[in-house]
């Protein structure tokens, strides 16, 4: 026996071909003709690779299909959990250091009326945004701290197999880790020379950019596929200065 054959394996084989050898027996014990039997046979087994190949084909892009949901559910309650612990909050303090945030807040006020087109337009529109952020005005001990208490929740998003395949959300997670291990590996932030701020600044402006489309494209799914989600969602944007949790 193959040793990648498992034993119901084999037993489910034997049932079949004794089943498929009683049919025949039983068809030639009732109309007799062995002649017509043979040739029956012959047929069928002329057609089997066939019917194997479009079975194979069908079943395994059904099972494709159905894999890929299920990966999709599970990459997606991962961002989900995300932007519940870190990306929500990182998000709104940063955007709170953005001088030209009134350039594209409308554009990032999600609402019940948004379609697929409008995601796809403020996407386009947000390609030449500049994403700046007046570093002197964050509290780099106070970032510094809210990244660290979350570092090992960090931590284990990156260590989870399923985010290899969402490569712009993977690329969020270092960014935001890479930006924890800059700040925590400061002993101070005052003094630091003018190049080093510089070299802050783009770590968090890297940040902000990649949250900002990563969280476009989650209120995109949650829209399409979880109303409830979505409808908390809109009411605890980062972007939108009357966000309220109170449903009114």
């Amino acid at each position: 026996m193959p040793p990648n054959l498992r034993a119901w394996e084999v037993r489910l084989g034997i049932t079949l071909l004794a089943l498929s050898f009683a049919v025949y027996v039983v068809k030639y014990l009732l109309l007799g003709d062995p002649l017509n039997t043979f040739q029956y046979i012959f047929n069928a087994l002329g057609f089997l690779p066939i019917s194997v190949l479009l079975v194979t084909l069908i079943i395994n892009e059904l099972l494709s299909v159905r894999a890929k949901r299920e990966r999709l559910e599970k990459l997606n309650m991962v961002i989900g959990t995300f932007f519940s612990e870190v990306g929500t909050g990182l998000l709104t303090y940063l955007s709170n250091h953005d001088p030209d945030l009134p350039e594209i807040r409308q554009d990032l006020i999600v609402t019940d009326a948004w379609t697929p087109g409008t995601f796809s337009g403020v996407r386009d529109r947000l390609q030449n945004y500049r994403y700046d952020i007046v570093v002197d005005e964050v509290d780099m001990p106070d970032l510094c701290r809210f990244l660290k208490e979350r570092r090992g929740f960090l931590l284990r998003l990156l260590e989870n197999p399923v985010l290899l395949e969402h490569e712009s959300f993977t690329d969020l997670l270092r960014a935001v880790f890479h930006l924890t291990e800059e700040l925590e590996r400061r002993e101070g932030f005052a003094g630091l020379p003018e190049s080093d701020i510089e070299h802050l600044a783009g770590d968090i402006e890297r940040v902000y950019g990649r949250l900002i489309r990563e969280w476009l494209s989650y209120m995109e799914y949650l829209k399409q596929n979880y109303p409830y989600l979505f409808s908390l969602a809109m009411r605890s944007n980062p972007f939108d200065e009357t966000a309220s949790p109170v449903v009114r």
